[in-house]
Order: structure tokens, then C-alpha cells, then sequence
């Protein structure tokens, strides 16, 4: 089960790599390594992971533009 979220987590990471400061950078591609190379992480390694997940992975609504492109009725 833990590869299975370390592969969720490590995609949705990809896009966010350039807003890590140097330090969560640096952890991050270590980690990117040990998951290349198919090792599973350690408990700690995980949950550090999840926590660089919330930080970066905000699951936004979708605005809804229709307002803007109805007719004005009158």
C-alpha cells in the first residue's frame, strides 16, 4: 500500500519541484532516488512526503465563467 501512495505523491510532487526552497529540494531529490530505484520509504521519509504533498498539492475548485458568458437578458 505505501509504494502505491509513494508513486501518487512523487507524481503530483513533479510539477512543484521549482517552489521547494534549496532544503526540500535537496531532501526531496534523495528521496526521488531511493523511489527510482523501487526502494519503499521508511515511515518517517512517507510522512515527510505527505507533508511536502499538503503544503504544495491544493486541490482548487474549478471557477465557474458561465456568469460571464450569458446573455444579458432586458
Amino acid at each position: 500500500m505505501s509504494y502505491r501512495d509513494q508513486v501518487k505523491y512523487f507524481e503530483c510532487l513533479k510539477r512543484f519541484e521549482r517552489k521547494f526552497d534549496w532544503r526540500e529540494l535537496e531532501d526531496y531529490k534523495i528521496l526521488l532516488e531511493r523511489h527510482k530505484d523501487e526502494e519503499d520509504l521508511d515511515k518517517e521519509s512517507l510522512e515527510w512526503v505527505k507533508n511536502l504533498y499538503t503544503k504544495y498539492y491544493v486541490n482548487r475548485e474549478k471557477k465557474d465563467f458561465d456568469s460571464y458568458f450569458k446573455k444579458p437578458s432586458g
